[in-house]
């Protein structure tokens, strides 16, 4: 059964933080964090760009490029952020009554910057198993760039976090842009590792935490973390690549385009090393910071700009959240595809 991608849509707002700005906030030379860290800027959120308010104007854009009427969506799953307008909130709700899709039913998922390609296999195999649902929206806001403290150095590998929205509309018996297979991995032993201490049960918001700047991210073993990570991050991220490919009949030597969250340089590099991939078949969002789980969406709307993807091209998109998961999806861009 053909699942395809019909569109996409962004809203990415108008203001930003530049890499010479955030080196004098954290007191580094310029040079590591436009070299090293790969912020040469990013976005941030403007009076009015509320996490899931960014996702309504992206899904609004998605259905405007495709020309489809929102009584004709069926399911409606928010990717956005659990930072949003409201601390306890069903933002997906939201976003269904806000852009008229009152023939749908929609629910929030949450896998931090792993959300749009695990919500890219959730809603292919809600819409294989039910046959009521034969057009699904994907919307969501980012803007967890507002938990970053720039004088804590436990979380300089997080100060790329920026903001903005994304959507990706599926459509069942499309013959273009097929949705192909996603492969995911978690590791549980790093998921009290990256926190926001303050605001749950265990550290309530008091005064007193406000104060302690608790209310921001942090990392709890630095070192730890670090050191377990290496010995995992990269491998993992070349298996779900892999595996996502394998398991959708390609193999790796296939890949023409791989849109990648945005990391350091060093690591985006290694990637496209291991991949015997060119600088020209992904895109460095040096420009833009990391916008979460709406990386994928925003490298994938660049790509498609500039020419890099063309009709039969294998492209994937990867994504590593902290938690920590992995996951990546291939899809066979193009038209008249079977």
């Amino acid at each position: 059964m053909n699942i395809g991608i019909l569109s996409t849509g962004l809203y990415l707002p108008d203001q930003y933080i530049y890499g010479e700005e955030i080196a004098e906030k954290a007191g580094i030379p310029k040079e590591i964090v436009e070299s090293k860290m790969g912020i040469k800027r990013k976005m941030i959120p403007g009076l009015e760009d509320h996490t899931c308010q960014m996702g309504i104007w992206a899904a609004e854009q998605a259905m405007r490029k495709a020309n489809i009427d929102p009584l004709t969506i069926d399911l409606i799953i928010y990717i956005g952020e659990e930072y949003k307008e409201y601390p306890l909130w069903t933002a997906g709700i939201k976003l269904q009554e806000e852009i008229g899709a009152l023939n749908a039913w929609s629910f929030d998922a949450a896998l931090r910057c792993g959300t749009t390609v695990m919500a890219l296999k959730v809603a292919k195999n809600m819409m294989i198993a039910d046959p009521e649902i034969n057009t699904v929206l994907l919307a969501g806001g980012y803007r967890n760039g507002d938990f970053i403290d720039y004088t804590n150095p436990r979380t300089r590998f997080m100060y790329n976090l920026g903001a903005g929205g994304g959507a990706i509309i599926l459509q069942k018996g499309l013959k273009r842009n097929l949705l192909l297979e996603t492969e995911m991995k978690t590791d549980g032993s790093f998921s009290e590792d990256v926190v926001v201490v303050a605001g749950g049960t265990k550290h309530p918001l008091t005064a007193k935490t406000l104060a302690e700047g608790k209310y921001k991210l942090d990392v709890l073993d630095p070192e730890g973390m670090k050191t377990r990570l290496e010995k995992k991050s990269m491998q993992n991220f070349l298996h779900v690549i892999r595996q996502s490919v394998q398991k959708s009949g390609y193999s790796e030597q296939d890949i023409q385009y791989i849109g990648m969250l945005h990391m350091k340089k060093s690591a985006h590099d290694y990637v496209l090393k291991e991949l015997e991939l060119t600088e020209d078949q992904s895109i460095y969002l040096d420009e833009y910071g990391h916008i979460g789980q709406i990386d994928q969406i925003l490298s994938l709307e660049l790509a498609e700009r500039s020419g890099k993807i063309k009709n039969g091209d294998l492209v994937v998109l990867v994504s590593a959240g902290i938690g920590y998961a992995w996951g990546a999806t291939a899809i066979k861009w193009g038209s008249d595809l079977e």
